[in-house]
């Protein structure tokens, strides 16, 4: 093992581990979930339309302002308390079947709660990686993640079917719970990070600086509260630091729709598989774990590719030349063609898996330590906002205008999808400008105590960088490529 592998990290093995739990759980109930609406309580596609919304209406409801509180939470907690609700809702699923009262009500409430539990889990665990790999391994560590979802969408899709196939689909989700709780087990595990210092209002009286004074030396500093912005003050920082970039507001936007056009398809193919092709469940599980062969594939080709071409030129490189197999998933009629819409599926998600890899890490390098989580929660928003969208879109127009039409619509969106990076800056992008790491934040990470410049007094205690957001705000600076750094 090399000397700077990550894998000698103890906190990011704890990490992957924790995320491969996860990844299991949510693949499994990706299949079940729909798969109970639509085979035992008999929904049809604006129902289920309506329950893959409800999935991800909490990204659009919460999304933004999750940022903000995150930023001013201890992200270990954020991450254990959200897996354990996820495990308590999904646990509720089997439990009702099995006393005879499951609902599409109880369903669609599971869906909105569940997906507001992810909200914080998955902007916790991107605000936390950084600082647990440092921002020189970003790509290797966003790699291994990526890829690890891939191997979740293979195998927690594909068990999903079979599991559904052998157990009936309510059972199903007893696996999915579970393993939420497992992870939530593991996290435990994870130490604190810098994030989860002491805010300044809980440091004790007696920790608190003194200086001299014209009466007694010794008397005590009154601290001196360090004004912070509010909740919409912050939330509007991270809106302005990711749309007032045209190189993250072009990863935002082609990420977006390509979610839009995913959702577009994936919210009626249960529809597709069961009632139009009478195909079994594990058939479905097979396709969507196609999917994840390609974000694999993609995830590991990601690092080496860009290497030789440079991260935004990949981007989109690979857009523009696997974008438009989008245009072959909307022919599943059964028999060859099905190996035909597999065939594009799998391009499409090679594309998904070497943006992932390429695209976080780039946003992640371009945002600075005390704007990360509203960074995340801004693009979360965003995309999951554009699942959301997709969802509903997809069941109502899945009922006005038929299954087929709505498929078609949804590979035009993912064949065009990568245009927004294709015509912006990032095209010629070999590697993105570093955030500076502020003052402040270095010296939380270094864990030494700051020091006031000469000829000042100290007046209040030290607190984390990130509840002194705006002094810690780092000033614009040249580039690699000779433009400036976009203002924090």
């Amino acid at each position: 093992m090399r000397p700077d592998s990550l894998w000698r990290i103890p906190d990011f093995r704890t990490l992957f581990t924790a995320t491969a739990l996860t990844q299991l759980g949510t693949n499994v109930g990706y299949v079940a979930v729909p798969l109970v609406a639509v085979e035992a309580l008999g929904a049809g596609p604006g129902q289920a339309g309506l329950l893959a919304t409800l999935s991800t209406l909490a990204f659009l409801l919460i999304g933004l302002p999750a940022g903000a509180w995150v930023d001013r939470m201890h992200h270990r907690r954020v991450l254990i308390v959200a897996d354990l609700v996820k495990a308590a809702l999904y646990a509720s699923v089997p439990l009702a079947w099995w006393l005879g009262g499951l609902t599409l009500g109880q369903l669609y409430a599971v869906a909105l709660l569940t997906g507001g539990a992810t909200v914080f889990f998955d902007v916790g665990s991107q605000s936390v990686l950084p600082g647990l790999v440092g921002r020189e391994h970003l790509v290797d560590a966003n790699s291994a993640v990526v890829g690890l979802m891939a191997v979740g969408n293979v195998a927690g899709r594909g068990a999903g079917g079979m599991l559904v196939q052998l157990l009936t689909a309510p059972l199903a989700i007893a696996v999915t719970a579970l393993s939420h709780l497992g992870s939530a087990l593991r996290l435990t595990a994870l130490r604190r990070t810098p994030a989860d210092d002491v805010p300044a209002a809980d440091i004790p009286a007696d920790d608190v600086p003194t200086a001299a004074h014209p009466d007694t030396a010794t008397r005590p500093v009154i601290p001196v509260p360090v004004p912070g912005p509010g909740l919409g003050a912050q939330i509007a920082e991270g809106l302005r630091h990711v749309l007032g970039n045209p190189e993250l507001r072009a990863l935002a936007a082609t990420a977006s729709l390509n979610n839009l056009g995913s959702q577009l398809v994936n919210t009626l193919l249960p529809v597709l598989f069961v009632r139009e092709l009478n195909l079994p469940a594990w058939a479905l599980g097979l396709f969507w774990a196609v999917g994840g062969v390609g974000i694999l594939l993609g995830s590991r080709c990601a690092r080496p590719v860009s290497a030789r071409f440079g991260d935004g030129r990949t981007l989109a490189l690979a857009g523009l030349c696997l974008a438009p197999a989008g245009l072959l998933v909307p022919m599943i009629v059964g028999g060859p063609w099905l190996f035909l819409a597999g065939a594009g599926w799998l391009l499409v998600s090679l594309k998904t898996g070497m943006d992932n890899v390429l695209g976080v890490s780039l946003r992640q390098r371009m945002t600075s330590d005390h704007l990360l989580g509203r960074m995340n929660a801004t693009f979360r928003f965003l995309l999951f906002g554009a699942l959301a969208i997709g969802s509903a879109l997809s069941g109502l127009l899945g009922e006005l205008l038929g299954l087929r039409t709505t498929l078609w619509l949804g590979g035009a969106v993912l064949a065009t999808a990568f245009l927004p990076v294709y015509l912006s800056p990032l095209r010629t992008r070999r590697r993105p400008p570093a955030a500076p790491v502020s003052t402040a934040t270095s010296t939380a990470l270094s864990g030494a105590a700051p020091t006031a410049p000469t000829g000042t007094t100290a007046c209040a205690p030290t607190s984390p960088a990130r509840y002194r957001a705006s002094a810690a705000s780092p000033a614009p600076g040249p580039d690699a490529d000779g433009r400036c750094a976009p203002a924090r």
